[in-house]
């Protein structure tokens, strides 16, 4: 299924949302310059969330030495930057493409400067939450999933019977329906399963390896229904 739009009017250009879905685009191609020129695991490994380093650092700072503190905040600081980084093709492409059905209606909703924080506060967390469940994990983890999944969960809270313009691949036909938009969380969950086609070469071994993964973005869906909820 592949979500075009939905049926909802918005007062305003969604002007954040194609910043956002810019800036992801424009940081997806310098990561493909990476990956050609051999440089993309160092990046990625340097900006992506690392949870055993960052427990480590927090660890250190907090029994052996202070001036770890600096560590700390520095690989916090890689919660947000972490969101705008992906690791394959359709990860990206299934992450902007909700973000562009789904987004614009929330950011009417909020308004621009808080469904900015709105996006990053709700990836932020999600990337917190990862980190306290697998504290030893040493694999980066990337990708505005979290987000996404909070932008949806807000949406379905405040249009939960809102209709979405969908076409349904098959084969060689493509056949235009609509869908409620609840549809969309069983299917936002599928889709996660095929985030490794067309993975990019991020040594020593890849990113996002995490059996918390998918929980993550059940938090996710939470904190945006329950930001809306309090909203109203």
């Amino acid at each position: 299924m592949i979500p075009i739009s939905d049926n909802l009017r918005n007062r305003s250009q969604p002007i954040i949302n194609y910043w956002l879905i810019g800036i992801n685009i424009a940081i997806f191609l310098w990561e493909l310059k990476l990956e050609l020129s051999g440089e993309l695991g160092y990046f990625v490994n340097s900006w992506g969330v690392i949870p055993a380093q960052i427990n480590g650092a927090i660890t250190n700072a907090i029994f052996f030495n202070s001036a770890a503190w600096i560590v700390v905040i520095w690989r916090l600081f890689s919660l947000p930057l972490a969101m705008f980084l992906h690791g394959s093709f359709s990860q990206i492409l299934g992450n902007l493409l909700f973000l562009w059905v789904f987004g614009k209606t929330v950011e009417n909703i909020l308004g621009h400067g808080r469904y900015l924080g709105f996006y990053l506060i709700a990836g932020s967390l999600t990337g917190v939450v990862q980190i306290i469940a697998e504290p030893s994990l040493t694999v980066p983890l990337i990708g505005a999933n979290g987000a996404i999944a909070a932008i949806l969960g807000a949406y379905i809270m405040k249009f939960p019977k809102a209709k979405i313009d969908t076409i349904l691949p098959l084969i060689i036909v493509y056949i235009p329906i609509e869908l409620p938009a609840f549809v969309y969380i069983f299917w936002w969950f599928l889709q996660q399963m095929f985030y490794g086609i067309g993975s990019l070469n991020i040594p020593p071994v890849g990113v996002n390896q995490t059996s918390m993964f998918h929980w993550t973005q059940v938090l996710g869906l939470l904190i945006g229904a329950a930001f809306m909820r309090l909203k109203r």
